[in-house]
């Protein structure tokens, strides 16, 4: 799992030749209804393993949560399921808003 800066997946994100990542935002529906990043998919933290089967296994998966620790617990478990390139954002939401996003609400 690679640990990526919010001003690397801005630059990414931004980036018009690059393929695009699937944003998976493993917060609760609460939280990501406060504030998310544009274009990520929701799926609580808990329903991953039966949800498993939404994401492919060869996409670039970047992993969201509020601090990046809900994130990095999720991109273990699609590592170990055989996910080849899972990404975790560093800081999460907060560190976004911080660093790549300063309108983004934050709580």
């Amino acid at each position: 799992m690679i640990q990526l800066h919010p001003l690397e997946l801005k630059a990414w994100l931004e980036h018009p030749a690059r393929k695009q990542p699937i944003l998976v935002d493993v917060r609760e529906t609460w939280e990501f209804q406060y504030c998310h990043i544009e274009g990520s998919l929701l799926i609580p933290l808990g329903k991953i393993p039966e949800r498993i089967a939404e994401l492919d296994p060869e996409a670039e998966i970047v992993l969201i949560c509020h601090h990046g620790v809900r994130s990095y617990r999720a991109g273990l478990f699609l590592v170990q399921a055989g996910f080849a390139n899972v990404y975790n954002l560093q800081g999460g939401v907060e560190a976004w808003a911080r660093d790549a996003d300063p309108n983004m609400r934050k709580y």
